[in-house]
């Protein structure tokens, strides 16, 4: 592997949550980075240090560019990536960094297929790609994220319930919601990535990331208000109703992702320990600080 190649960097999801903030701080590290996508670069997104190629990696078929890079980061679906390995390999990569989340612990027990099925792709790329990076020598680090919020990719958690809030002046909650929610600011998970990219200590290891607040599902909801300049109205809605209103909103494309299941896990604690990453790179998450959904409409 040549010099520069040890300086560059493939980056996959660029417009994502976390790849949207991910980018500026590789480039301020001085870092080329080598951006994979569907998407075409925009103009104004043009900048130095930052080169775009057309990938596919939902083909599996496809090839990479001739171009080489020393690290990968994969903020892309995780279920991808394993089958792409072997070519990044050959491209020069040693060092990989991915992203999965401890919904592949917390929705195991889903009474929705399409969440079933999401936790066992996340399961079994992480085993695959744990397996085959060890066989071709690569360093690998998983991240598995809480409640991810923030970043100018939007995302699905908070974002959302800002946007029923916005709409309609209130929010549905199943019982007392108090169960314990831990929300990551994708910023953070951005300076995750850059804080392990040399830590040997995070080689080979798969971390949770947690935020660095712990506050109750309905106290996560009324900040969210709070922030938006609204008082919280709380509508205590029983289970048979929130899952016709369930129903109703997955006819929005927007809202596809949303389950009956929702509702039950308000009252559950997804709480994760990252005590971990602290101590192997220095990870230290903020507080929930909604703010960014100013900037959002």
């Amino acid at each position: 592997m040549s010099n520069s190649a040890s300086q560059a960097v493939f980056l996959t999801g660029r417009t994502s949550t976390i790849g949207s903030l991910l980018l500026p701080l590789l480039l301020q590290r001085g870092l080329h980075v080598q951006a994979l996508g569907r998407q075409a670069l925009a103009e104004e997104d043009r900048v130095p240090g930052l080169a775009w190629y057309s990938t596919d990696l939902a083909q599996a078929s496809q090839e990479l560019p001739e171009i080489e890079a020393g690290t990968l980061i994969h903020t892309a679906s995780l279920w991808l990536l394993p089958s792409w390995l072997a070519k990044f390999h050959a491209r020069g990569v040693r060092r990989v960094i991915a992203f999965s989340s401890t919904s592949r612990f917390t929705k195991l027990a889903s009474a929705s297929p399409y969440e079933l099925g999401v936790v066992n792709k996340l399961i079994a790329a992480e085993d695959h790609l744990a397996a085959e990076c060890e066989r071709l020598g690569m360093a690998w680090t998983i991240f598995r994220p809480t409640l991810i919020y923030g970043g100018a990719g939007g995302d699905r958690n908070v974002a959302d319930i800002a946007r029923l809030v916005r709409r309609f002046g209130f929010f549905p909650r199943f019982g007392q919601a108090s169960g314990r929610r831990q929300p990551v600011h994708a910023r953070d998970l951005a300076l995750a990535c850059v804080q392990s990219l040399d830590a040997p200590a995070s080689y080979n290891k798969a971390y949770n990331l947690s935020g660095g607040e712990t506050l109750a599902y309905v106290d996560m909801v009324r900040r969210i208000f709070e922030t938006l300049g609204r008082k919280p109205v709380f509508i205590p809605v029983p289970i048979w109703a929130f899952r016709i209103a369930v129903r109703l909103a997955r006819l929005h494309p927007r809202f596809a992702h949303l389950t009956a299941d929702m509702a039950l896990r308000m009252q559950a604690d997804l709480v994760f320990d990252h005590q971990d990453a602290a101590r192997d790179f220095g990870y230290r998450p903020g507080r929930f600080d909604p703010s960014y959904l100013l900037t959002l409409r």
